[in-house]
Parts: structure tokens; sequence; C-alpha cells
């Protein structure tokens, strides 16, 4: 009677056995899916990040090309300005 019913616990251990090793492979399967929607997004970030980058460095580079500009224009005015200050003395 007790090896009859060590069996039975055996055949139900090893029905849930399956049963379990089932579940893991669903679970891992599902853990890939999820892996490869994270590197998914990921790859999304990076580009984002990327072209982000680009139009940064394409801002900076029209600020400083305004900047010297404005440089230009400044130091253009301060010459307009002592000619004119020359041309007085001359005029007076």
């Amino acid at each position: 009677i007790k090896a009859a019913k060590l069996k039975q616990e055996m055949s139900l251990l090893q029905v849930e056995l399956e049963s379990f090793k089932a579940e893991n492979d669903m679970l891992r399967a599902g853990q890939s899916d999820s892996l490869g929607a994270v590197q998914q997004n990921v790859d999304v970030a990076l580009q984002n990040l990327c072209r982000v980058i680009a139009n940064a460095h394409l801002s900076i580079k029209q600020l400083v090309s305004g900047t010297e500009m404005l440089h230009f224009v400044a130091d253009l005015l301060k010459s307009i300005d002592k000619i004119s200050e020359v041309k007085k003395e001359d005029d007076g």
C-alpha cells in the first residue's frame, strides 16, 4: 500500500514538474520578448539622443557665428565713431 501511494505521489510530482518546466519556458520566452522590447527602446532613445546632439551642435555653431558677427559690427561701429571724431577735429 505504501509503495502504491509513493508511486502515485511520484506521478503527481512528475506532472507538476512538467507543468513547472512548461511555465518556466513560457516565462523565459516572455523575458526574451521583454528584453527585445527594451533593446528596441534603447535603440530609439539612442537615435533620438544623437539627433538632439547634432541639433545642439548646429545651434552652438550658429550662436558662435552670430556672436562673431556682432563683434564685427561692434568693431565697425567703433571705427565709424573714431572716423567721425577725427573729422570733427579736422572741421573744428
